[in-house]
């Protein structure tokens, strides 16, 4: 008896072990190093307007421009002046539904391209004046989430609003990522981390969106307030930002990044390997970040 309770224990002992290096594969934080040869993606070649249908009409995206200011939602970029500059950008891309009223002095106030989540839909619609009815502009809209809520094919109430949107606002030009490109998308994160993005339980961030879709119309890339991947791992420690700059009472930024890049249970978003990709792709296409500069 004495010798198969020791044989159970140790058995136990032994799937555990494996349980655990399983876990340990799959959740372990991103930025780690892993045996995974990683595989560069030419994103020039990658790119194409198949990826984009319009919600209404028969609208292109055409959109091309040589330098572009991609300004992130980031506390980082209050206090730095940089509203007229970026404004001088050729073309701006925001995303969700970070504004420009009453910001203007650190992020400008015009909009080409803004890149909105299917969770920020609901936020973007209700203050049209600030994101849809702009009579001085012209800008994008390129809405991006699962195809069974945003799809046409889909046709839920999500994907009805959007629509409204579209026809209400004749000076947008709105368009929703096709369920082809969405995989491409996950791909794109397999290739670029080694890891699957379904079996690690990560979401890909509005931010990884938009990067990849800067690098597909822009020839240079200028970022406002993207913090570099070892911003938050610092000794001597960052002191607190809010995630967001118009939310100066939500969540810390630092806790946020790293509350999800060690996230075991649920579905989380890997900023700060997405920021390891992007820093990456900064040697490859012309990207530069400032504010913090890095």
């Amino acid at each position: 008896m004495v010798i198969l309770a020791a044989l159970f224990v140790l058995m136990t002992l032994l799937i555990l072990y494996g349980s655990n290096n399983v876990i340990d594969e799959v959740y372990a934080p991103f930025h780690v190093a892993t045996n995974h040869a990683l595989r560069s993606t030419d994103l020039k070649k990658w790119a194409g307007r198949d990826g984009y249908v319009p919600v209404y009409g028969n609208k292109n995206m055409t959109l091309r421009c040589h330098h572009c200011a991609l300004v992130t939602s980031s506390s980082h970029v209050l206090g730095t002046g940089a509203g007229e500059e970026i404004d001088r950008t050729e073309c701006v891309i925001r995303m969700n539904d970070a504004p420009t009223m009453g910001y203007e002095t650190d992020v400008g106030n015009q909009t080409s391209l803004r890149v909105v989540a299917h969770s920020s839909v609901f936020r973007v619609v209700r203050r049209p004046n600030e994101f849809l009815h702009r009579p001085d502009s012209n800008p994008v809209i390129i809405f991006w989430g699962p195809p069974s809520k945003i799809g046409k094919e889909a046709k839920g109430t999500l994907y009805r609003l959007i629509q409204r949107v579209s026809m209400t606002y004749t000076n947008l030009s709105c368009f929703s990522i096709t369920a082809s490109k969405m995989r491409r998308f996950d791909n794109l994160f397999h290739r670029e981390t080694g890891r699957d993005r379904q079996k690690s339980h990560s979401w890909l961030s509005t931010g990884w969106f938009t990067m990849v879709i800067a690098i597909e119309i822009c020839d240079n890339i200028k970022v406002y307030g993207m913090v570099p991947p070892n911003h938050c791992g610092k000794k001597n420690g960052s002191r607190k930002m809010p995630y967001h700059y118009y939310k100066p009472r939500g969540s810390d930024e630092c806790v946020t990044y790293i509350q999800n890049e060690g996230g075991r249970r649920g579905n989380h978003h890997r900023f700060i390997t997405e920021k390891h990709v992007f820093a990456r792709w900064a040697k490859q296409y012309n990207i530069t970040f400032i504010h913090p500069k890095w």
